[in-house]
């Protein structure tokens, strides 16, 4: 369907206010309403834009009209119809930035609804696979006009699916998410589990729903036996079932707005008092009251990528609520997720409730284990970009919410490093980051912590591997460590080691390596030396000169202490 294609719906009445040729001809691919002054960030390209004008008032300058096009713009919006309702009519700034930047606007005058516009929209949409020239295996046409209803009341995705494929007899078929989670099956399907369903995606009998779609947000039909249904027949069905995920699509990125609202709440540098927290939690569908689970993902640097691989893994999940949102602080590929109880009314719109696809996820303990178990295949749908998870301890009230959010970054960062237990990373050698010193055979110093999955000598990745830390899995110095940005790791190392951090000279080089091994076998003498092939005295020396240097006591625990984390920061 195109923009020019709405002028000529009489039902709808609609103005051109502005736009000619290559305006009128754009495609539309979807509907949003906003009334966001800037709603760049949650529309999808080729969406009609529906506005009531309630962010825009008469004393407003020319800028604020400015800015809410520049971002339809930005977006690739298709049209702006705007609202007639609030102001009387449109506002001639807004036609002028419509014009500046090359968007058709069009009025909608009082007596026609949004929702009028949008189930024109989509019925039309659907409507012209009914109008293709006829074929022997096509969707018969009273199955195109059920389906057509079925879209328009927004019904659920089972039943779509059941009566899309019931005049076949109602063969088992399944809509399943990239992560092998069951969306939809009809009553003759039995259950899938997760690693059965994984394996269903690349069979010859499933087809993508929505190609276009995030790696980590596909839809796929899948038929095992097709039977006699021909190709395009599933190809059709497809199309239907692609249609309904872009209108949970639409309701799902009111819900991430909400969360982000959430979110940027609890991020203030003081707690937020506690009647405005506890609307926001309920604005999310979750309860207000705890425990709650921070959980920050760090992803592709584009969009959507990184919320909607937090968003398909959360869904994995049972007995909770979530809300799935970005921090204002974050960085770009950076999204955010609590997770909490959810509420009576809480449904299911991608920031709201877990599935029935897992069991025994109704502790936090149990959702942390859930979450480490499928990352892998989470990874496996964008193998390109590591994806990398922080994970708080509870948060037993919502008060708790900000110091679990500061829990779930720095446990986010930890896992970036690539040197904590529990993530399934596989790091080389089990040095700090930043490590350029080789440890002798023998060093106990040069090899990981216990728990790890890594063996010293292993050669080190170019870039740590995807995984998921728990701030529970922090039990040691050098996975605590790990949490602390690289750039103050960094300076204290080279403060606390003082002329040592200088590794380019020979004679500092092998005075790190001999700390390194006195510390690694607890400030024993004999076991250094015999560890080096050295003689004690000459261990002794040695210990003697990096105390100089480094203004350090090693006969005292916290200077070891000391000296210990900056060999671990370097």
């Amino acid at each position: 369907m195109h923009v020019e294609d709405l002028l000529r719906l009489e039902s709808l009445d609609l103005t051109l206010l502005w736009g000619d040729g290559p305006q009128l001809t754009r495609e539309i691919s979807g509907v949003t309403a906003t009334d966001l002054e800037d709603p760049g960030r949650f529309l999808q390209h080729g969406e009609l834009v529906l506005s009531g004008l309630v962010w825009w008032a008469p004393a407003d300058d020319e800028a604020k009209a400015e800015r809410f096009v520049a971002a339809l713009h930005g977006a690739g919006a298709a049209a702006l119809l705007a609202g007639e309702e609030t102001h009387g009519g449109v506002p001639e700034v807004l036609v002028d930035a419509c014009r500046r930047h090359g968007i058709a606007i069009l009025s909608v005058p009082v007596h026609t609804s949004f929702r009028a516009v949008t189930d024109s929209v989509y019925l039309r949409q659907w409507g012209d696979l009914s109008r293709r020239p006829a074929a022997p295996y096509a969707l018969p046409e009273n199955v195109r006009a059920e389906l057509s209803r079925l879209l328009a009341d927004g019904t659920d995705p089972d039943t779509l699916l059941t009566r899309a494929v019931a005049h076949l007899g109602t063969p088992p078929a399944y809509v399943l998410s990239g992560t092998g989670r069951t969306i939809a099956r009809t009553p003759t399907a039995g259950p899938l589990s997760v690693r059965r369903a994984a394996e269903a995606l690349t069979a010859t009998t499933t087809l993508s729903v929505d190609p276009d779609a995030s790696p980590y947000g596909q839809w796929h039909l899948h038929l095992p036996d097709p039977g006699e249904a021909p190709p395009r027949m599933l190809h059709e069905i497809a199309e239907v079932l692609a249609q309904h995920r872009r209108t949970r699509l639409r309701a799902e990125t009111r819900s991430r707005a909400a969360a982000s609202d959430l979110l940027a709440l609890i991020d203030t540098p003081s707690n937020p008092a506690p009647a405005p927290l506890r609307r926001a939690l309920q604005a999310c569908g979750l309860a207000d009251q705890g425990p709650y689970t921070v959980i920050t993902v760090h992803g592709p640097a584009d969009d959507d990528g990184a919320l909607d691989a937090l968003t398909e893994a959360l869904r994995h999940l049972t007995g909770c609520g979530f809300a799935v949102g970005s921090l204002p602080t974050g960085e770009p590929g950076e999204a955010t997720a609590l997770i909490g109880a959810r509420t009576p009314t809480a449904t299911d719109t991608g920031t709201g409730t877990g599935t029935d696809t897992a069991a025994g996820t109704d502790t936090p303990t149990d959702r942390i284990a859930t979450l480490k178990n499928l990352w892998v295949t989470l990874q496996s749908r964008s193998a390109n970009v590591p994806l990398h998870a922080g994970v708080s301890t509870p948060a037993a009230t919502p008060q708790d919410l900000k110091g679990a959010l500061t829990q779930a970054r720095y446990a986010l960062t930890a896992a970036r490093s690539g040197k904590t237990p529990g993530t399934g990373h596989t790091p080389g050698a089990g040095q700090a980051p930043g490590t350029r010193h080789t440890p002798r055979a023998g060093q106990a110093g040069g090899t990981r912590q216990a728990g790890g999955t890594g063996e010293a000598g292993a050669a080190e990745d170019p870039a740590p591997a995807a995984g998921i830390t728990a701030i529970e899995d922090l039990t040691t110095l050098d996975a605590l460590l790990t949490g602390i940005p690289a750039d103050v790791r960094t300076a204290f190392g080279i403060h606390a080691l003082g002329p040592l951090a200088d590794d380019t000279n020979p004679s500092y080089r092998m005075l790190l390596e001999t700390l390194d091994v006195f510390l690694a076998h607890n400030g024993s003498w004999a076991r250094t030396a015999e560890a080096l092939h050295l003689h004690v005295n000459t261990v002794h020396y040695r210990i003697q000169r990096v105390e100089i240097l480094t203004g350090r006591d090693l006969a005292r625990l916290d200077h070891k202490l000391d000296l210990k984390a900056a060999l671990l920061c370097r």
